[in-house]
């Protein structure tokens, strides 16, 4: 029997919440997601409804990560994968609605800037049902990229934004979101990060495995089209990993790895090309790594956590709290080489001068917080405005 979604209340001011038994729907679709949603599905326990979008739907993207954090196969699919952008949050919005209507939930959470996260949002708009962003309010102010259209709107629609920074708040206060729409909670990935690393043994065996040693290798991945879709940069990228003063272990997205092969851009001397790894090896080795060079968001943040250095191969990023400590920026991929040049001269003093400084995404205790800020919007039993 399909759930009866509460009737919509019209009008102007604070509107109630559907609260009392429902449960409250977590949607997600994509590594990102999964790593920084993790914690908050488990502390909402029985709670939690997972609804999976299929955006990243092959095992090295999905399943590996579910596995990682123990999470159960999500009780919901909703298959989006393999279209393109306005297809999948074309096909998201409809599949996520239909979903939400039978399920009936006093909350959907969503989490960052994916077309998933986008679509969701307003499936749960059309619905008239509370949103929860989580990691609201990055901005890298660069309308080029899909991600920050994702972000923003996703931030407007909701009524919650669980923001990680200070920098978050502001952006957010910025645009006019009012005070009582946000929360600063410190970001997931501290908990996540701290949940999944292996042990420094499992480490040093995961290197030995691989045939490197601590200190003494760079590890790099790249997915983002801006990187992988231009043969030519791509093929900057790869000839500038080729020239660094030590070894490089290249794990390649499988978007990345199809456009190497087609333009034969490797083997290159000096770079190890692989197969994605899962997430506790991915850390394994950015924890041992001298240097990650990528285009990442979330390494970005990784790299406070673990007090590695990171050249960030991105014309902009959403992730300031980091530049001139733990990453650098360099839009010109003819630059990574004298940039990591200086990070690699003397790797330990580069580690030494890291160790101390603090991750700025918090303290560990963010899906806690989140989870409390959800519990506290849905106990008043109205909608913020």
């Amino acid at each position: 029997m399909k759930a009866v979604l509460p009737r919509r209340k019209h009008g102007h001011g604070e509107r109630s919440l559907a609260t009392g038994s429902s449960p409250i729907a977590v949607v997600l679709g994509t590594r990102p997601e999964i790593i920084k949603l993790a914690r908050i599905i488990e502390l909402l326990d029985d709670r939690a409804v997972l609804i999976h979008t299929g955006q990243h739907y092959d095992d090295s993207l999905s399943a590996w990560f579910l596995n990682a954090f123990g999470i159960a196969v999500p009780a919901e699919t909703v298959g989006i994968g393999g279209t393109s952008r306005g297809e999948q949050i074309g096909n998201g919005v409809a599949g996520l609605s239909q979903k939400l209507s039978e399920l009936a939930p006093a909350a959907v959470v969503v989490q960052g800037d994916t077309n998933s996260t986008l679509a969701a949002a307003l499936a749960a708009n059309s619905l008239d049902l509370p949103l929860v962003h989580v990691e609201a309010g990055l901005r890298s102010f660069d309308r080029s990229m899909p991600e920050e259209h994702n972000r923003v709107l996703t931030d407007h629609l909701a009524d919650l934004c669980l923001a990680p920074t200070t920098v978050s708040v502001d952006n957010l206060t910025a645009e006019r979101i009012p005070d009582s729409r946000i929360a600063i909670t410190g970001n997931t990935v501290v908990e996540a990060v701290n949940d999944v690393l292996p042990s420094r043994e499992d480490r040093l065996e995961i290197l030995q495995d691989l045939n490197v040693e601590s200190g003494s290798f760079v590890l790099s991945t790249f997915h983002r089209p801006e990187n992988v879709d231009d043969p030519a940069r791509l093929e900057s990228i790869i000839r500038q990993l080729s020239t660094l003063d030590l070894p490089v272990l290249l794990p390649l997205h499988p978007r990345s790895r199809h456009q190497a092969e087609e333009h034969g851009l490797w083997p290159l001397p000096g770079v190890r090309v692989g197969d994605p790894v899962d997430y506790p090896t991915f850390l394994a080795l950015l924890a041992e790594a001298a240097l990650f060079v990528g285009d990442s968001g979330g390494v970005q943040e990784e790299v406070s956590i673990l007090k590695r250095p990171m050249v960030v191969v991105r014309r902009s990023t959403e992730r300031p709290e980091v530049l001139g400590t733990f990453s650098t920026l360099v839009p010109d991929p003819e630059q990574i080489a004298s940039v990591a040049a200086p990070l690699l001269h003397d790797v330990e003093a580069t580690l030494d001068r890291l160790r101390d400084i603090p991750s700025p995404f918090g303290d560990g205790s963010a899906s806690d917080r989140s989870v409390k800020a959800i519990d506290t919007m849905l106990e008043t039993g109205k909608r913020p405005r």
